[in-house]
């Protein structure tokens, strides 16, 4: 059920969105803004698809650029929440040839109890419709926070039984005079942020230089308060691999002369010549 409190628009991205599929007399989204054209004879309105519901709903918005009565004597600027069945509707309509503000419920494209005031631009600037589902509210503000009430009127039964079936109408007419346009803004929101697209050439006066920035890492000096001594330890650890071949044999023939080398030659006088030789 989507409640009218959840429709939010601030028209600044320049297309009209898929809430307002239903719009119609060549209506457009420009500066901000939802601007409908008042050609002399025709209607035009930016208009949501039948699908809301006003039941226990608030809806509020600003008329920021309003048309001139030029020489027509029905030119009107309308801020209507519509029901089901053809001209049964509740909201504002802006009168330009009186110049007042009206709170109509509508049957029958009329209201015999409507309640009409003096129209102020800037206390007016801010429009509001709300139910609480006892009764149905209209109310004005200057700045879109402070808020004054100027009807309250107990709740149609359509409005609780169209539910998902209202639709929203921001509609102009005037039946002669200059064409001109009159402008909506911000509904259900305060917020005018926007992200704009645009081109610019750029032009350097001057080339652009780097300035290369140090960065020093120092030490710090430590100072210990008592002497430090350190005991030397060293330590060695080696591996090796000892081969070795040795061969035992035991001598069978005699005395092992194997290791002693004989010199043999004619004795000389001095010699003694001792046992085992003679």
């Amino acid at each position: 059920m989507p409640s009218l409190s959840t429709l939010v628009d601030n028209f600044n991205d320049s297309v009209i969105g898929p809430n307002w599929g239903d719009s119609y007399g060549g209506v457009t989204e420009t500066g901000g803004r939802a601007r409908v054209p008042l050609v002399a004879g025709a209607y035009a309105g930016y208009q949501t698809g039948r699908a809301w519901t006003l039941a226990g709903a608030s809806i509020y918005l600003k008329t920021p650029t309003l048309p001139a009565a030029s020489t027509g004597t029905d030119v009107g600027v309308h801020f209507m929440i519509t029901s089901p069945v053809a001209g049964t509707a509740i909201g504002f309509k802006i009168n330009r040839v009186t110049n007042k503000l009206r709170m109509q419920s509508n049957v029958d494209y009329f209201d015999a109890g409507a309640v009409e005031i003096a129209y102020d631009a800037v206390n007016h600037l801010w429009l509001r419709l709300r139910e609480d589902g006892t009764n149905v509210y209209w109310d004005t503000s200057p700045n879109g926070s402070t808020w004054t009430n100027r009807r309250t009127l107990a709740t149609p039964a359509w409005v609780t039984t169209a539910v998902d079936q209202c639709a929203v109408d921001l509609f102009c007419y005037r039946d002669a005079g200059v064409t001109d346009y009159a402008e909506y803004d911000n509904v259900n929101t305060l917020s005018d942020g926007a992200v704009y697209t645009a081109t610019a050439a750029l032009t350097g006066d001057g080339a652009a230089t780097a300035t290369a920035a140090f960065a020093a890492i120092t030490g710090a000096s430590l100072t210990a308060e008592d002497q430090l001594d350190a005991d030397v330890r060293m330590a060695a650890r080696a591996e090796a691999a000892l081969d070795a071949d040795s061969e035992l044999g035991a001598e069978t023939a005699g005395t092992d002369t194997g290791d002693v080398d004989f010199a043999v030659s004619r004795p000389y006088a001095g010699w003694v010549v001792s046992a085992p030789w003679k």
